[in-house]
């Protein structure tokens, strides 16, 4: 997943306490990080795009997702989609984190990594 960003170097720093991982390639034009076997990069932008689209989000698994919005939000992430739940125990919500870009969270008891 690629992120654009205005702010390069900010953007790694969110991400960095977001994940709460650092990056494993940290360049300029681009800046990777392994998010469990998963790469999250960002990559610069000339101008920030005001309305980015929301059509296609990655979401990313976590095992306490009210808390883990409610902590995105703190970092100062912005409230987009709330935790619902959309079937059986999954629960799905979004950020949009400082940049304008869509973060997805999900709960899902049956999701395990490789």
């Amino acid at each position: 997943m690629i992120y654009r960003v205005t702010d390069v170097n900010m953007a790694k720093h969110w991400y960095a306490e977001a994940f709460q991982t650092e990056p494993y390639f940290d360049e300029p034009f681009y800046v990777g990080f392994n998010i469990q076997g998963y790469e999250l990069a960002l990559q610069p932008e000339e101008a920030r795009i005001k309305d980015k689209a929301e059509s296609v989000v990655a979401y990313w698994g976590v095992d306490k997702i009210e808390e883990e919005y409610q902590r995105l939000l703190k970092l100062g992430a912005s409230g987009n989609d709330a935790p619902q739940n959309v079937g059986g125990e999954i629960i799905v919500a979004t950020v949009k984190d400082p940049f304008g870009n869509i973060l997805g969270l999900i709960y899902n008891p049956e999701f395990k990594l490789p």
